[in-house]
């Protein structure tokens, strides 16, 4: 049955047993009810998939909601409704807000509505003037609580939040905060730096994927890349050029630009790529135009520019105050580098925009996941450097998985038979949903978007 229609018909019912004149088109009681919400506001309706109704929406946050009174930012979020009486998932990248509001794995498992949130200061959803003390991880929770204590005035059914990467910490972090706010957490491909001065990820990436040759072909190419600075710098300037980008305020110069790249090289290759595409390293002795398109495809020159960095800004600085960052030596290419420590957070934020590294944070979060954390999942890809330090859930019905040969892009689908049908099903339980959820063939969330977490 279309539920949508059902609605409709219902309601159109109601109004002519109140009086509602004969031949008179029914108000929009849905965009009414979601505008009627304190601080909400309708921008407009779109076209979407059938069965769905698609809608642009802003709500009004306090800069810090500890002073509600100081100022405020209008954030952004999409609500792709699909039928009150079913469960709905929010959904965040922990970034801007997507372009499309595809249904995410949980949604389509559920056949449920989807809230798509914007995080806070990913432009436009930053405060004027913008005071970067109120982007921590406290913060952005409420943020989601505000918009969930909302909506739940409209969807009072089960409620499951989910993100990939940064949006699955930071589905994480608000279950920390607000236990109770959901009845399950999905979170995708989640890094969980409890400890920014131990790190895993040397020890990950010397062993990652099936073949030693790959991962030495990787460091060859990199220091090819460097041997031949002069040419690489040649080809990333006359592109920096005609496309109008540039490297002083955030990147420092060129010559970073490019060391950031190499370094790069075989974490994107994991990350995004993976084993099926170690015959496409080229070799040291490859023209110096296949390994720069190799660079490119790989990790992207544009992302090291001014321009490709700063709508990263958020993310740089949430890493460098409490996320942490992955470490990774640079020993391999030491004697070839001209800058160390590149990829430090500092680095890659503005220099007006003051940083200091809050140690514990993580580690608190850690220690609630792993001992009071409940209705928790997990799902990690076997060749994704980022899932190298995942989270641990305790025994409060929460769940790990991890997907064999899956890089970030990794998903329950990709699981073993048994593993994926107990997963799904968990997720359903969660939901209050029994039996399988309705199928789109069009729609697949887990686009890997070339985002640096």
């Amino acid at each position: 049955m279309n539920w949508r229609g059902w609605g409709t018909i219902a309601a159109a019912c109601a109004l002519v047993l109140v009086g509602m004149p004969a031949g008179a088109a029914p108000p929009d009681d849905l965009a009414q009810r979601l505008e009627d919400l304190p601080g909400m506001t309708v921008v407009g309706e779109r076209p979407t998939e059938p069965g769905f109704r698609l809608f642009d929406l802003t709500f009004t946050q306090p800069a810090d909601h500890r002073h509600p009174d100081a100022g405020s930012f209008e954030q952004r979020l999409t609500l792709l409704h699909r039928d009150l009486s079913r469960p709905t998932v929010l959904y965040t990248t922990g970034y801007g807000l997507p372009a499309s509001a595809n249904r995410t794995e949980p949604t389509q498992l559920v056949d449920g509505n989807q809230v798509n949130l914007e995080h806070r200061f990913f432009t436009p959803s930053r405060p004027e003037p913008a005071d970067w003390n109120d982007l921590d991880i406290w913060q952005a929770a409420t943020d989601e609580h505000e918009v969930i204590s909302a909506l739940r005035g409209i969807y009072d059914r089960q409620w499951i939040t989910t993100g990939a990467s940064k949006g699955g910490m930071t589905a994480v972090y608000h279950r920390h905060f607000y236990p109770d706010d959901v009845d399950g957490t999905v979170a995708y491909v989640a890094p969980n730096d409890a400890d920014n001065d131990r790190d895993a990820y040397d020890r990950f990436l010397s062993s990652v994927g099936t073949d030693p040759a790959c991962r030495e072909a990787l460091t060859a190419v990199q220091r090819e890349a460097l041997i031949r600075r002069p040419e690489m710098i040649a080809r990333f300037q006359s592109f920096a050029d005609s496309q109008g980008m540039t490297f002083d305020r955030i990147i420092g110069d060129i010559d970073r630009g490019l060391e950031l790249v190499v370094l790069d090289a075989p974490w994107s290759f994991w990350q995004y790529r993976g084993q099926q595409d170690c015959g496409q390293v080229p070799a040291p002795t490859a023209s110096t135009d296949e390994i720069y398109r190799f660079l490119d495809e790989t990790v992207e020159f544009a992302f090291y520019t001014d321009q490709g960095m700063e709508p990263y800004t958020p993310y740089y600085y949430q890493a460098g105050t409490q996320l942490g960052w992955p470490g990774v030596s640079d020993e391999p290419l030491a004697d070839l580098l001209h800058h160390r420590e590149l990829s430090r957070p500092r680095n890659l934020v503005p220099r007006d925009i003051p940083m200091e590294f809050e140690p514990g944070v993580m580690r608190e979060v850690d220690t609630w996941v792993r001992g009071r954390g409940s209705e928790l999942m997990f799902v990690n890809g076997q060749n994704d450097p980022w899932s190298a330090e995942p989270f641990e859930p305790g025994r409060h019905d929460s769940h790990s998985y991890l997907v064999p040969g899956a890089n970030h892009g990794a998903k329950i689908a990709g699981l073993p038979a048994d593993q994926r049908a107990e997963a799904e099903a968990t997720v359903r339980r969660w939901a209050g949903v029994d039996v399988p959820a309705l199928r789109s063939t069009r729609i697949d969330h887990q686009q890997l978007e070339r985002h640096p977490l």
